[in-house]
Parts: C-alpha cells; sequence; structure tokens
C-alpha cells in the first residue's frame, strides 16, 4: 500500500444538504496494512449494523470537515487526534440522505480501541490484502427511481461485508494506493426495488 497517493491527489467537493466527514485510518498490524472500521450498533435509526469508518455529521463547533472526522473517532472509539497523522483526503460521497461526506485518510497506531456502546457495537480491522483479492469484490449497477444508474461496491472480507458509501471509499482508496482497479463491468444490474443488504 503507496500511501503517497493520497498526498499526490487533487480531491473533488461535493455540494449536499448536510455536510459529514469520516476517517479512514490505516494501521499497520503484523506487518501488513490493514483498515480500521467500526460496525455500526444495531439500535441505531440509520445503518444499524453496517461497516463504515468513524465519523458522522458536522457539529457548528467544528471548524473544519477535518476535525469533524477527528471528533467522531474520537468519540466512537477513543481515537485521539494527536495519534492520527492525516495524510490528506479523497473524493467527497454523496448519499441517499443528502449528506456530503468527506472521507479523510490517516495513520493510526495499533493498540486497542475501545467502542462507544451507544453507536459502536464493534472496532474491526480487515487487511487491504483481502480487499485487493478479486474474489473478495464483487458490485452491481443499481438503477434507481429516478431513472439514474448508480454502482453499488460489495466487499466480503473475513466474514464482514462492507458495502454503500463506505464501499465506494474503501474503492477510492485502493485504486490511490494499490495496483487494484475497479473491474470495468459489474456482476449484474438490478431494478430499484432489488433486496439490499440488511
Amino acid at each position: 500500500m503507496d500511501l503517497s497517493g493520497i498526498r499526490r491527489h487533487t480531491p473533488a467537493a461535493a455540494a449536499a444538504r448536510r455536510e459529514a466527514a469520516v476517517l479512514a485510518p490505516v494501521v499497520a498490524h503484523d506487518g501488513e496494512a490493514h483498515l480500521l472500521f467500526t460496525k455500526r450498533a444495531t439500535h441505531l435509526g440509520r445503518h444499524p449494523g453496517q461497516m463504515s469508518f468513524p465519523g458522522g455529521g458536522r457539529e457548528p463547533t467544528d471548524a473544519t470537515l477535518n476535525d469533524t472526522a477527528l471528533r467522531e473517532a474520537h468519540e466512537e472509539i477513543g481515537l485521539r487526534p494527536a495519534e492520527v497523522d492525516v495524510l490528506g483526503r479523497i473524493d467527497d460521497v454523496t448519499t441517499t440522505s443528502d449528506y456530503a461526506v468527506r472521507p479523510f485518510v490517516g495513520v493510526a497506531p495499533d493498540r486497542e480501541y475501545v467502542p462507544d456502546e451507544s453507536e459502536v457495537a464493534e472496532v474491526v480491522l480487515l487487511p487491504v490484502d483481502a480487499f485487493t483479492d478479486p474474489t473478495n469484490y464483487e458490485s452491481e449497477r443499481r438503477v434507481g427511481r429516478d431513472g439514474d444508474p448508480h454502482r453499488l461496491h460489495f466487499f466480503h472480507v473475513d466474514g464482514y461485508l462492507v458495502w454503500g458509501a463506505t464501499g465506494g471509499i474503501v474503492v477510492q482508496l485502493l485504486e490511490r494506493t494499490t495496483d487494484w482497479q475497479v473491474p470495468p463491468a459489474p456482476d449484474r444490474v438490478v431494478g430499484p426495488d432489488a433486496d439490499l443488504p440488511t
């Protein structure tokens, strides 16, 4: 994993009604690069049980979206801002709930993290090499109710499913730091009523 690609990237911004930010922490664990995820608590109203990066909506006290990402990481898993070497950011991702999510990428220490149980069920380290294994990836082109097609990415790693906005962020991260590239064609094309993972 060559993280210099993050520093060289000129990210694109997106406009939406609400602003949010996430931190994609890269952790060197057992001599290999891993990504740190949170598994969202099942009682949450939005995206319960899904895999995500630490993050959330911008608060009035956040001077920048970088501050939002670091604050949320501290609140959710106890990662202190001083522990993170923020390398840069990748392109904003928009969500169906009208958020523009700004993903920051940083190097974090390999230590135990304590989840805030009100938001996070589990803190998970997953190896980057598993994300670049083509047998662990699939995608679909979903035609939305507006008629516009959207491509969804699904990574199956160590019994966890990473998809949705987080899957899109992982795609960007891998394409800028590894040799992995999104296959040109999706595995399937589905309509707006096709089932989604829960």
